[in-house]
């Protein structure tokens, strides 16, 4: 990924903004900044994605620079921002989903589903998060702060129906889980597995079930 070495403060906020067309400014702002994450992730998740630059993601979007920076200090904030909206996305999706069930199996069952049903529907969002073919700084620190987060919740919700105790060797465990699904559903992406959506789910739950048997022994 690339930038155009512009870096620049933002020069305003949707604070204070008059109200134009009945639209509030504030309101102006962020939609302009909803569009602006929507060209990133546009760039980044297609096929060919790779490099970006602020004149690019204005050009995808429909907007001049000024609004860029009305909303981001630099390219490497909007692709932040751009991967954080995504992580939510999912983590929300897959813990309601894994809430809903009645059962162990169930509960994971439906939390893989959700995150794959996400990734299916919009082919750019898992690209951005797992595919290996998309790489650059800013990317690779969020993939490791999300890998960390993910691990995390994996040991919460383990905890709250298995007898699992957090610690080094059942977080271990959970990094392992988190790791080995990521780069499957990276490999699906990428066209290296010839699974259907059913399938993806159906080999995720198996391997993470079979290690779940280490983490509850690792975390007793």
């Amino acid at each position: 990924m690339s930038s155009s070495g512009e870096t620049r403060t933002n020069p305003a906020s949707g604070e204070g903004l008059r109200a134009y067309g009945g639209e509030a400014g504030d309101s102006r702002v962020a939609r302009r900044r909803a569009t602006l994450i929507d060209a990133a992730l546009e760039l980044l998740g297609a096929s060919d994605g790779g490099s970006i630059t602020v004149r690019g993601v204005c050009r995808e979007a429909g907007l001049t620079t000024r609004y860029f920076y009305e909303s981001f200090d630099s390219i490497e904030a909007l692709v932040g921002a751009t991967f954080d909206e995504v992580t939510a996305e999912l983590s929300k999706d897959a813990l309601a989903a894994f809430e809903a069930g009645t059962d162990v199996p169930g509960k994971v069952t439906a939390a893989i589903a959700a995150i794959v049903r996400v990734i299916d529907e919009d082919r750019r969002k898992g690209r951005l998060l797992f595919s290996q073919s998309l790489l650059s700084p800013t990317i690779a620190t969020k993939r490791m702060e999300s890998t960390a987060l993910f691990a995390g919740l994996t040991l919460q919700t383990a905890s709250g129906v298995m007898d699992v105790k957090a610690g080094p060797m059942a977080l271990a465990a959970a990094h392992f889980q988190v790791g080995g699904l990521g780069r499957l559903l990276a490999a699906w992406l990428d066209g290296l597995l010839e699974l259907d959506p059913d399938g993806v789910v159906e080999a995720s739950v198996g391997l993470i079930m079979s290690v779940a048997e280490g983490v509850s022994r690792f975390g007793s």
